[in-house]
């Protein structure tokens, strides 16, 4: 690891956290959120969001053939319209630069997606681009994840 940001610099966590918290208490799917996190983090090679989304996908269920093809998604019939508009939408922001945001990724997002949940979708691919830059760019160790969600799903019920 190049700097330990998430000690050096704990505020700058705790912000990207926050992000994190209005996408995760918006509407949308959070298995849909997992699939957009792991496109974006192949795009952007980031091993250690790649290994984090992928437990955390598969501990809420997620069909391991799915992940295995994420990267060829357009290529397979395992994803619904929905979730085809948000990669598509996730790619092309991820890829801004190169793409820019034309009408043509755009519409099948507002067709499939509220106002308000294509507000969210964005930040949900903003703040994946950004983890995933913290993460590369300050060389996160990959493999010691554990998902929370498989934690979550083996603690018995309470009462």
């Amino acid at each position: 690891m190049r700097v330990d940001y998430r000690n050096v610099f704990p505020m700058a966590v705790k912000a990207m956290a926050g992000l994190e918290q209005v996408v995760n208490d918006s509407s949308l799917e959070p298995e849909l959120l997992e699939l957009v996190r792991m496109r974006a983090s192949q795009i952007n090679g980031c091993a250690y969001c790649l290994d984090m989304h992928s437990k955390d996908a598969l501990a809420r269920g997620e069909n391991q053939q799915r992940l295995l093809v994420l990267s060829a998604w357009r290529e397979t019939a395992f994803y619904t319209d929905r979730e085809r508009a948000a990669l598509g939408w996730c790619e092309t922001l991820t890829s801004l630069p190169q793409t820019g945001a034309p009408d043509d990724a755009y519409e099948p997002v507002a067709r499939s997606f509220d106002s308000e949940e294509i507000v969210a979708l964005t930040l949900a691919i903003i703040a994946i681009n950004g983890w995933n830059r913290f993460a590369v760019g300050l060389q996160s160790p990959v493999g010691d994840y554990v998902s929370p969600v498989a934690s979550a799903a083996r603690r018995p019920a309470p009462g």
